[in-house]
């Protein structure tokens, strides 16, 4: 424990009201580790109740355990294809200690309890009598008829051998993000497999210029158009994209590919669904989650852990073990993090004083669990990334523990999409603040990594807009030939270049891009329901587009891999911040510094001026490294790449002349003599 002023105070005086506050956040997870590691020995060993609960093989006595942990029961059963599905022959015996039991012998079940076996735990409680599944379960599956889930007994005669080293990314290299989704990956109608994202789409990824991919709907969700942020199996991986060995053998061919894989993990909440998830487990309301009221997420329609009971933290703190561990994930992206740490979820407060942070309304527990997963991570491989989707502006999110931080990595730049959907819905191009858009892009702490993203796949939802489907429409649908001329097609491509290269070279230390939207996806993302006719029609990737060469998607998609390309190799993203050196309203034209790379924005509709003045930095010759307005990118080449822009120096100060080309973006690059 400490009564001293943390750092993260000292270094910010803004805090100065609450600094015993952030002083008590960091003891009480000083006070919690010191509690787990005299009771269990060290965090790692607590964060193995995946080795205790469930099914785990005992190598002395020759058989399985199966454990649960159902303090409220009465009885529980174990039934399934190993006993014909008899509901009582097989009772679990209490330990007294809340945690029931069973050990089925080798020599009475070799030949009953085998791979790929079906099964359930029945529970008596004062709810009644109930099937449910084993919470630890590590496979879980859907009958095709009846649309019922049960576990899987799980023991293939070989597991996975991985076979490729987590690969490095340099110092010097940002964290180009491909978030994506297994399962409408492919272009078929119907849903992708892990083999299918390896062999076909890991390439494009790679080909793109991306180091990570993101990867969604990972642990089992009973409803596949939730996204996979309704997890009922913690445990499982979603077998609708095929078995655990599968996406292992995916994660390793990521490896050998050069990409490092972060899960989208769902620890904010969970399914309410009894049938196949956690809740009501035990017959009792209190069990995972908050009882009553206080265990309701109404906006999401689901419920939410208690993070102060051990044995919740358990759960959730193996779970994050297992993923690292036993299929090699790199980081996790954790979903819902705003809803996690406030009880009133981030739901229209406005976060304008110190105690919003820490002391109104603050859900302490959870903060905790928090900064106890980022510390085991970080035990468990030292290069894991965690990347915290917060959008209250958290102070200490990605400040270490030790100076009364949470511990994270990254943040997202939650802000940043959401503006650019504000810009485009609410204004005219002609009445874009360019002082806003830069202070949007800049306004953050730059010593802490954020994920900047132009759009996610939020936007990309039925109910939202993708950049280009909001910029472009209908038009796309007819109009995306690139024999076609189309004034609605023409802005849209070139403002969806502009927003991305302005949210990628201003707006954080490492990218993200939803699959699809960095070549325009024309379609919104609508997983089957009864309102669509149960059609996949929508619930896919359409890579066609973007492989004909004739369509304008094909520009899109070569201009995004251009500005990879550039922010990659040049280390634009984690460079010193930007050097704002004109911002002149009256024609929409910004122009910044970043890594003595010269960047020129004009997001006027119509004006164009030649031997348009611009200040700079340096002097010397220079050339333009990447233009919006390149045929190339389906632009006019309005803007002259080969030539030298020359400087010239007038009362000691840096000046350049450029045309200053309308709705276009170009990069010059100082020529080194």
């Amino acid at each position: 424990m400490t009564t001293k002023k943390m750092r993260l105070v000292e270094k910010d005086p803004w805090l100065e009201p609450v600094s015993q506050a952030v002083t008590d956040r960091y003891n009480r997870f000083a006070g919690r580790l010191e509690h787990i590691e005299k009771t269990y020995g060290s965090l790692r060993n607590f964060a193995s109740g995946h080795q205790l609960f469930g099914f785990n093989y005992d190598s002395v006595r020759k058989g399985w355990w199966y454990r649960e942990w159902a303090p409220a029961a009465r009885q529980l059963y174990l039934m399934g294809d190993f006993n014909q599905w008899a509901k009582y022959n097989h009772p679990l015996i209490n330990n007294g200690h809340g945690i029931w039991e069973i050990f089925l012998k080798d020599e009475d079940y070799a030949h009953k309890l085998v791979h790929g076996s079906l099964l359930k735990t029945i529970v008596q409680s004062q709810m009644g009598e109930h099937e449910r599944i084993p919470v630890y379960m590590k496979r879980v599956v859907q009958d095709d008829n009846t649309k019922d889930f049960s576990g899987q007994f799980w023991n293939p005669k070989k597991d996975y051998i991985f076979k490729h080293k987590t690969p490095a990314i340099g110092t010097n290299t940002p964290l180009l993000i491909y978030e994506s989704h297994i399962g409408m990956a492919q272009e078929k109608e119907g849903v992708g497999t892990y083999p299918e994202f390896a062999d076909h789409i890991l390439p494009k990824i790679v080909e793109a210029g991306y180091n990570a991919i993101q990867l969604m709907a990972v642990a089992e969700h009973p409803y596949y158009g939730s996204f996979g942020y309704h997890v009922s199996n913690f445990f499982a991986a979603s077998s609708r994209f095929g078995t655990p060995e599968e996406l292992k053998a995916m994660i390793d061919q990521a490896h050998k590919l050069g990409l490092i894989v972060i899960m989208d993990i769902v620890h904010s909440h969970t399914v309410k669904n009894t049938r196949e998830g956690l809740n009501l487990f035990d017959g009792s309301d209190d069990q995972y989650t908050h009882g009553g009221s206080r265990g309701d997420h109404p906006q999401w329609d689901s419920k939410l852990f208690n993070y102060g009971k051990d044995e919740v933290l358990q759960f959730l703190l193996s779970n994050v073990r297992y993923w690292i561990e036993d299929f090699r994930f790199d980081g996790f992206r954790f979903d819902g993090v705003t809803s996690m740490i406030y009880f009133h979820h981030g739901n229209g407060v406005t976060f304008d004083q110190p105690e919003k942070f820490f002391t109104d309304g603050v859900e302490y527990d959870a903060i905790t669990y928090l900064q106890l997963a980022n510390t085991l991570m970080h035990q468990l491989n030292k290069k894991a990334i965690s990347i915290a989707e917060e959008v209250s502006g958290m102070p200490g999110l990605c400040n270490p523990i030790e100076d009364g931080g949470i511990g994270f990595d990254y943040r997202l730049g939650m802000g940043l999409p959401d503006f650019w959907i504000k810009l485009l819905k609410d204004q005219k191009d002609e009445d874009w603040n360019i002082h806003e858009m830069y202070h949007t892009m800049t306004n953050r702490h730059f010593d802490i990594k954020t994920i900047a993203y132009a759009e996610s796949h939020d936007q990309a939802l039925v109910g939202d807009k993708t950049i280009a489907f909001r910029l472009m429409d209908k038009d796309m649908y007819f109009d995306m030939a690139k024999k076609k001329e189309n004034l609605v097609i023409d802005r849209g491509t070139a403002l969806h270049k502009m927003i991305r290269l302005f949210t990628i070279s201003l707006g954080g230390e490492g990218w993200l891009n939803f699959m699809g939207n960095e070549f325009g996806h024309p379609e919104w993302i609508d997983f089957p329901r009864i309102g669509n006719n149960w059609s996949y029609q929508h619930a896919r990737r359409q890579w066609s587009l973007v492989e004909k060469d004739y369509l304008k998607y094909h520009w899109l998609s070569d201009f995004d891999k251009a500005m990879i390309q550039l922010v990659k190799t040049h280390n634009i993203m984690l460079a010193m911040p930007p050097w704002l050196l004109l911002a002149d309203e009256s024609c929409k034209t910004i122009v910044f510094e970043r890594n003595h790379f010269v960047f020129v924005f004009n997001w006027h509709p119509t004006i164009s001026l030649p031997d348009f003045e611009i200040p700079l930095k340096e002097t010397g010759d220079y050339r333009v490294v990447l233009s919006t307005d390149d045929s190339a990118f389906g632009g006019f080449d309005r803007i002259d790449t080969k030539q030298h822009y020359p400087s010239y120096e007038r009362d000691k100060k840096v000046y350049m002349k450029i045309y200053n080309v309308s709705r276009s973006a170009f990069v010059l690059e100082r020529i080194k003599q």
